[in-house]
């Protein structure tokens, strides 16, 4: 009997991005078609957009919830599909495309015992982002062995559904939840793989959905921070002058 895999994809007003990243996982899901059977469910967390009607649209599974916090949305998504008995929980981000390997190098890592698999990710498009950041993220990103990691994205994740469940699968945490969960399956002994060989793409931009998250991290590496309006609307902050003056100038802000 093949396997039955479950998807999760958590999404809040991702009706730009989704359309790219259920292609994506189209492709992951028809390259592991006679392997096993797949489950793919976006969970709407919150959305004011048309994020629900374009995943309907593209033939994928929504749940609707109000959890306004990412953790929340992933473990809503892992308990709807555990409900149908799957072995292997696997996790994306409505931002990011995986590649067409993306479900079948877990589906390896599963068959040679692994307990979860741990994904890297790359980022597509640097545009809108002062040079050095992208020579900042690569030294520290970088910094490893090959697929001796130690980076933990959700948008990058399976993990086998008995592990998941005896650690109590993902906190309901508005960021971090992926790092949480990861570092219970390795306080518990089971075997995490971590696997750099087949990094998903993720977007670039500076305001994320999830507080201090990937964006958080790519804003820092600015040297800016998100800021908030007297309507609570989150932006990046406006660079300083001397990086201003850089971009009016045409040539590279430095970045101190």
């Amino acid at each position: 009997m093949r396997p039955v895999l479950g998807v999760v994809v958590p999404a809040h007003d991702e009706e730009e991005l989704l359309p790219a990243c259920l292609a994506g996982l189209r492709v992951a899901v028809g390259a592991v078609a006679d392997r096993a059977r797949v489950d793919v469910v976006v969970v709407a967390d919150a959305c004011t957009d048309r994020t629900e009607a374009v995943a309907r649209r593209c033939g994928v599974e929504v749940l609707r919830v109000d959890a306004r916090t990412v953790g929340r949305a992933r473990a809503v998504g892992a308990s709807f599909l555990l409900g149908r008995g799957p072995s292997w929980l696997a996790t994306t981000d409505a931002d990011s495309v995986v590649p067409p390997d993306w479900l079948a190098a877990q589906l390896d890592a599963r068959a040679e015992g692994a307990d979860a698999w741990v994904g890297t990710v790359e980022v597509a498009d640097w545009r809108g982002l002062p040079a050095p950041v992208r020579t900042r993220y690569r030294d520290a990103y970088e910094n490893g062995d090959g697929d001796a990691h130690r980076h933990v994205h959700g948008a990058s994740l399976g993990i086998a559904a008995g592990p998941y469940e005896a650690v109590g699968g993902f906190p309901s945490r508005a960021t971090g939840e992926d790092v949480a969960l990861v570092a219970r399956l390795d306080r518990a002994g089971f075997r995490v793989v971590r696997d750099g060989a087949h990094p998903v793409a993720t977007s670039a931009r500076t305001v994320g959905r999830a507080p201090d998250g990937f964006a958080g991290h790519l804003l820092g590496l600015a040297g800016r921070r998100v800021i908030a309006d007297s309507s609570g609307t989150r932006r990046a902050e406006d660079p300083r002058p001397d990086q201003r003056r850089g971009r009016e100038n045409g040539s590279a802000a430095h970045i101190s």
